[in-house]
């Protein structure tokens, strides 16, 4: 069973001016449709064609890295797209009690994420997880995933060079403070410590 890209869920000039529709155009037009042609070219005809997305990823790491890189960054994307918004939404009553708890306001938790991903070395992906009824931020690199780590992803950013620079050149804190700001998607977060379980692609 091939895989579909996971489509935006919003128009592509939804995000301006955080991230323009040009920037969406080559990022999920172009970049995720080929994780997501890559990945299904390794897999047809074995073992993983009809697995879920995320068996593959934990089938995959540590022995295949190929495929592994592909399937992973098919996921962190699709988990990408929904972890932003039109307008940025607010937290559940739950998620905003443990933000409290974790970070002492949601405030502290913004700068915190931004702080990260300013500071993270090169390319990857900075998280807003929960563990064992804990929050944290956590930092992966390249194309590797929470989608499998015992973690329970909550939002994502993206921290690729390709995700801003048409936007904001290789300013990244500028791409950040107005994603974090302005686009974060906590309804999403809400989602997905309420269900408790790894979101699942789409």
């Amino acid at each position: 069973m091939a895989f579909a890209l996971s489509p935006l869920p919003y128009p592509a000039d939804a995000l301006d001016p955080a991230i323009s529709a040009e920037t969406l155009s080559f990022h999920h037009g172009k970049h995720h449709q080929t994780y997501v042609d890559k990945m299904n070219a390794a897999i047809e005809g074995t073992a993983h064609a009809d697995a879920s997305l995320e068996a593959i990823i934990a089938a995959s790491r540590g022995s295949n890295q190929g495929l592994f890189n592909n399937s992973a960054q098919t996921w962190n994307h699709a988990f990408y797209w929904h972890s932003m918004a039109p307008s940025a939404t607010a937290p559940s009553a739950d998620l905003a009690g443990k933000i409290d708890e974790a970070f002492g306001s949601l405030d502290a938790l913004k700068q915190q994420l931004k702080d990260r991903g300013v500071g993270h070395f090169a390319s990857g992906w900075v998280w807003l997880a929960e563990k064992d009824g804990k929050l944290s931020i956590e930092e992966t690199h390249d194309a590797d995933t929470l989608a499998d780590s015992g973690f329970n992803p909550l939002l994502v950013l993206d921290v690729w060079e390709h995700a801003y620079y048409l936007d904001h050149q290789n300013k990244r804190p500028a791409y950040l403070d107005a994603v974090v700001e302005g686009k974060l998607n906590l309804a999403f977060a809400s989602e997905n410590l309420a269900r408790g379980t790894v979101w699942a692609y789409a």
